[in-house]
């Protein structure tokens, strides 16, 4: 039996196309256009936002990111995946003709999308068709048959996305634990920007081991882990922006000095952050 046609997206979904903080986009790493959007306000718990790149290729560009600390859904012609959170930098490499229409989930989505504990999947995904909480073969087809007619246009990503929401609408309403790591991942954005795992737990109103456990369980890494990887997106942030001085940002960013700034940027992006400034559109 034919799947249904998916219907116009929910009220309340706008298109935003904010500039991503995680994508290591530069001169020598180019980006296709990428159309996102907001999520429905019913779904305001489970997404936070939809992103559809769509491009047409001579040559392969591969593109690199800086995972938010949360799960992701992706859909192409060829595959459709379920991500974990990866730790390090995560590139893909795109040629000739395609699209994608990706979900950026919020913390709370991961667990219950996986049916438990996301720390198996860091670093690792898994097949929508294989998710046994929601019907994953009847979104994928969905989506897919969205963007079948035209993949740059407007209208073919809103049916997509009703395609999401009405699936992931689902799993509403979210559960207590999902709604408790929601807050403290929206808190590590709003701390100090050299903020420690104590300041986290003080402003949670968990114990630091209590933390833990629920960091670990609903997004699979530590909460030392979120506050690092939200200094690494305020430093490439501000590169992006041609910032130069690269010892005060380190200072500002809670490092004890440029050193250390230096070593972590490059042991996850496998860049200095010398090396991405330089390759910034702006950059002499």
């Amino acid at each position: 039996m034919p799947a249904p046609d998916p219907a116009p997206a929910p009220e309340g979904v706008g298109r935003i196309d904010p500039v991503d903080r995680a994508h290591l986009t530069g001169r020598s790493r180019p980006t296709p256009p990428i159309a996102r959007y907001s999520a429905s306000p019913g779904l305001a718990d489970l997404v936070e936002r939809y992103w559809v790149p769509v491009w047409s290729l001579t040559s392969p560009q591969t593109q690199t990111t800086l995972q938010h600390p949360v799960c992701l859904l992706v859909t192409t012609p060829t595959y459709a995946r379920f991500y974990g959170v990866a730790r390090g930098a995560s590139s893909v490499t795109l040629e000739g003709d395609g699209w994608a229409v990706g979900v950026l989930l919020r913390p709370a989505a991961g667990g219950l999308l996986a049916g438990g504990s996301v720390a198996p999947l860091v670093d690792g995904e898994t097949t929508v068709d294989a998710l046994t909480t929601v019907d994953g073969p009847l979104l994928v087809d969905r989506v897919r048959r969205a963007m079948a007619d035209d993949p740059y246009a407007e209208a073919s990503h809103r049916a997509a996305i009703a395609a999401y929401e009405e699936t992931l609408g689902g799993l509403l309403p979210v559960d207590e634990e999902g709604a408790a790591v929601n807050r403290v991942v929206d808190l590590v954005a709003g701390l100090p920007v050299d903020a420690r795992v104590a300041d986290l737990a003080a402003a949670s109103g968990f114990s630091e081991r209590t933390l833990q456990r629920l960091v670990t369980r609903r997004v699979g890494i530590t909460p030392k882990w979120l506050l690092q990887r939200r200094r690494l997106h305020d430093a490439v942030e501000r590169l992006k922006a041609g910032e130069t001085s690269l010892a005060a940002m380190a200072a500002d960013l809670g490092y004890t000095d440029q050193a250390h700034f230096t070593r972590d940027f490059r042991t996850v992006t496998g860049l200095t952050p010398g090396r991405y400034l330089a390759d910034q559109p702006g950059a002499s």
